[in-house]
């Protein structure tokens, strides 16, 4: 069982926090697939401190999701120490996780995200000053490293543990290689073993199967699943069901499918508005339909829908049309 701090997971499978991606309507849907625990998208600390409405938004936590992590992420420690004490006493986050992994440029040049993996030193004074001014328990999501010639996971993870972080996940690849090769599962291995704290290994987990040989080969204490659950909650409850039970539960139906993307839309139209909810749904939607005959040519309608009507004709339409042939197949 996965335990951080004073929180208890009821599994080892872990959301990962997807920028753009992991506002409360996902986070809820992904939730109730099984996740032990769901991470939200990260926040920056200037702007909480700004009180930016649109930033306000993104702490709004509804309480079915829970236990559930938030991260906060900055380059300069009073900004990122009062932001950690705003998600402190105004939010009901369980988890205050600090960004040490992000790699995109206009977040690394504000020595925040990836930034960081190049100075352990640091790492402990930021760490260290969030966790003496917060009462949740603090953890940091980190990278092995800023790229192969300077990659220092276990001094970093070290100094989130001498800092007092209950918990530290590690994304297999470095800060150079954004999403792209494989993910070194050997550097989170020896990770593990170089802390006490639980670690939490995260990339390419993409199957269920994938996720027991990271916990085997790993002995990490949790998997955090992203990119393969977008589009595609089953990949939570299908891995929590194989780590617990053995058994591999089959693909989800096309209407099962269009189902639960229906109710992802629904559940953003309540956080956001119709008019940016269908907007930001495009993308959902393409990923619900990956891997589906003739999804191409929908996805290409679907990127001009702009109402909540047009876009669920859409999806009730390839419904009919799978079942369609699914019994034409049958009676032949």
């Amino acid at each position: 069982m996965l335990k951080i701090g004073n929180i208890t997971m009821k599994n080892q499978v872990v959301l990962a926090p997807m920028a753009g991606v992991c506002n409360s309507a996902f986070r809820l849907t992904v939730k109730e697939f099984g996740a032990g625990l769901v991470c939200a998208e990260m926040v920056s600390d200037k702007a909480i401190l700004l009180n930016n409405a649109r930033t306000m938004g993104m702490l709004y936590i509804d309480e079915r999701e829970k236990p559930l992590s938030l991260q906060i992420f900055g380059g300069e420690k009073d900004t990122l120490v009062e932001a950690a004490k705003f998600v402190d006493k105004n939010t009901t986050a369980d988890i205050i996780d600090i960004n040490m992994g992000c790699p995109v440029p206009k977040i690394t040049k504000c020595d925040a995200g990836a930034k960081w993996l190049l100075d352990p030193n640091k790492i402990y004074e930021m760490v260290s000053a969030v966790v003496d001014a917060v009462d949740k328990p603090v953890t940091v999501k980190m990278r092995i490293g800023w790229d192969e010639d300077h990659i220092f996971a276990i001094e970093n993870a070290q100094a989130v543990e001498k800092a007092g972080g209950q918990a530290v996940a590690v994304h297999g690849r470095t800060r150079v290689q954004m999403y792209e090769g494989k993910a070194d599962w050997n550097i989170i291995k020896d990770v593990k073993q170089a802390v006490k704290i639980p670690v939490i290994g995260n990339g390419d987990v993409q199957t269920p199967q994938d996720a027991k040989r990271m916990l085997d080969e790993t002995g990490v204490d949790g998997v955090m699943i992203g990119r393969a659950a977008l589009g595609n909650p089953w990949v939570i409850y299908r891995t929590v069901k194989y780590l617990e039970t053995g058994e591999l539960v089959g693909e989800p139906s096309v209407r099962e499918k269009m189902d639960v993307c229906k109710l992802h839309l629904d559940r953003l139209i309540d956080l956001k508005g119709e008019f940016v909810a269908v907007r930001e749904m495009r993308k959902h939607a393409a990923w619900y339909l990956k891997g589906m005959r003739g999804n191409a040519k929908v996805r290409n309608a679907i990127n001009e829908m702009n109402t909540r009507l047009d876009l669920v004709s859409v999806l009730d339409q390839l419904v009919e049309q799978a079942e369609t042939e699914d019994v034409s197949t049958q009676v032949v």
